[in-house]
Parts: C-alpha cells; sequence; structure tokens
C-alpha cells in the first residue's frame, strides 16, 4: 500500500502489478475500503490487467475521518482521482488505461471524464474506457412505493450531517463528510448530479469513451433503471450493458456481495477492453 499525500489528506493507493499493456484504476462505493475487493482485483490480473484501488477520501487506510473541520464533495474527490492518475502516470506509460467506479466511485469517475473538455492542460494519462458496475443515478422515482421513503432519507441524513459535522453512517454509506451526503443527496432528489464548475448534465454529453455498465442481481440501491438513468446521458458514448445474474453464479449478489466473486465481472471486463 502507497500513500499519497494530497490537499491535506493522505490517500491510500493499493497496487496490484501485472506486466501487461492494459491498466485498470478503480475507485470503489460509499463507504467501502479498498481491502474490500481483495478477490476481485487478482481476478483482474488474471484476466490480463495491471490493477490500482484507491480508498476514497476519508474511508479506509485513508485520513483523516471527515468530521466537522474536514468536509469535501464530489469535486474534491474528482480532484483527487487526477491526483492519483498523476502519481501512477510513470508506471502505467505505455498501458491502456481504463477507470473502473463501483457506485460512488461510478459517479466520480464518470465526472471526472465529463470535465476533461474544459482542461487547459492535458491530462496525466489518456483514459480509453470507463466501467460502471451496480453505479448509476439514484432519483427516487426509480424507487417504486420507496421513493418517498429515499427522498425523505436523503433530506434526512443531509440535515443530520450538517447538525453533527458529518454523516455517522451506520445505516448507510459508512462515516461521510456533510459534503459528500449532500451532492449525493442531490441526485436522489433531481435526478442529476450536481453541477460541478459547470452544468453536469451538458458535461455528461462529452463523454465520449466506450462504457460498459454492469447490474448486478438483487441490488436494492442500483436497479437496473437508475444505471440507464445515468448511462442515457452519456450520448457521445458506446455504451455496452451486462447484467450479472445468479444464472451465472452460485454466490449470493447483491450491491456489495458481487465482489465476493467477480470472476464474471473480471471475464466480461477483459472481454470489452479486448474487443477491438
Amino acid at each position: 500500500m502507497e500513500q499519497l499525500d494530497h490537499d491535506g489528506h493522505q490517500l491510500a493507493v493499493h497496487r496490484y502489478p501485472a506486466e501487461t499493456g492494459s491498466a485498470i484504476v478503480m475507485l470503489p462505493a460509499m463507504g467501502v475500503p479498498a481491502r474490500y475487493y481483495k478477490r476481485f482485483a487478482p481476478q483482474l490480473v488474471d484476466a490480463g490487467f495491471d490493477v490500482t484501488i484507491a480508498d476514497l477520501r476519508g474511508t479506509g487506510a485513508s485520513a483523516p475521518l471527515p468530521s466537522r473541520g474536514v468536509d469535501y464533495g464530489y469535486a474534491e474527490l474528482i480532484g483527487d482521482l487526477d491526483v492519483l492518475l498523476e502519481h501512477l502516470a510513470p508506471r502505467l506509460e505505455g498501458k491502456r488505461v481504463s477507470l473502473l467506479g463501483h457506485s460512488l466511485g461510478g459517479h466520480i469517475a464518470t465526472l471526472y471524464l465529463a470535465a476533461l473538455h474544459r482542461r487547459s492542460t492535458p491530462p496525466p494519462v489518456d483514459v480509453e474506457a470507463l466501467m460502471l458496475v451496480a453505479s448509476g443515478i439514484p432519483h427516487h422515482r426509480h424507487y417504486g412505493l420507496v421513493g418517498p421513503f429515499l427522498y425523505g432519507y436523503a433530506a434526512m441524513t443531509v440535515g443530520l450531517s450538517t447538525l453533527v459535522g458529518h454523516w455517522p453512517g451506520r445505516t448507510f454509506g459508512g462515516r461521510q463528510s456533510h459534503g459528500i451526503m449532500r451532492d449525493w443527496a442531490h441526485t436522489v432528489r433531481t435526478g442529476s448530479f450536481v453541477d460541478i464548475g459547470a452544468d453536469s448534465a451538458t458535461d455528461l454529453a462529452t463523454v465520449d469513451v466506450p462504457v460498459l455498465a454492469v447490474t448486478v442481481d438483487n441490488d436494492s440501491f442500483t436497479p437496473p433503471s437508475t444505471a440507464r438513468h445515468l448511462t442515457d446521458r452519456l450520448t457521445a458514448a458506446a455504451v455496452t450493458t451486462f447484467h450479472y445474474g445468479k444464472d451465472q453464479t452460485d454466490a449470493p449478489l447483491d450491491h456489495f456481495k458481487w465482489a465476493q466473486d467477480g470472476q464474471t465481472i473480471a471475464n466480461r471486463i477483459a472481454d470489452f477492453l479486448k474487443r477491438d
């Protein structure tokens, strides 16, 4: 494990190096430490990829924990990804680099690519593809009868995190900053990402790398309709979809458990990235 210092934070970087021409940089779900993917990462390596998984701010081995004095939102996580890629650039030189995001990690990877057209300087590495696993825009209207509850719950997370100074995370998402909960709740209420530097909808329409969107059985957090809600906004991208279901594994599946038996997804990613 490596520690990357940025913006007063120590970001934990977990490397699974491999002598190969392709690399995957992965961002975890909200509140999920990188070590949770310790079974999945070697499966990606076996499928032919050099793999890096970074703990998001305040999660896993990254520090400090969010608090009233340690606040940040989606914009800061996007900045962390840029610094991470700059840090990795010497080791990724000559490799074809793709981003992989699980849930919140998919939000950040997508928004990073969406903002590239506004850069005044070249990005630290060229990203050739985006993979989203159990990642979508959780607009409350996609959840049927549960939708009104989700709308109210999102509002509650913002209110409580404002009062306490952070989201305690005992029922959802792990300990998080007020800013992360604010930006996540915005997607629940509006069905759109928060605007970061420019209109997010306009930015999303500029993403032109191939996209693989993976949905998973029994995923109450990210049902397929929420994944489509996100990919439908990537109007310049060629989107491939894949559903990981019980017909492909005997292991239990849901928003998180897929990573404990991710060989099928690793194989699908390999097929997707080697399509040409």
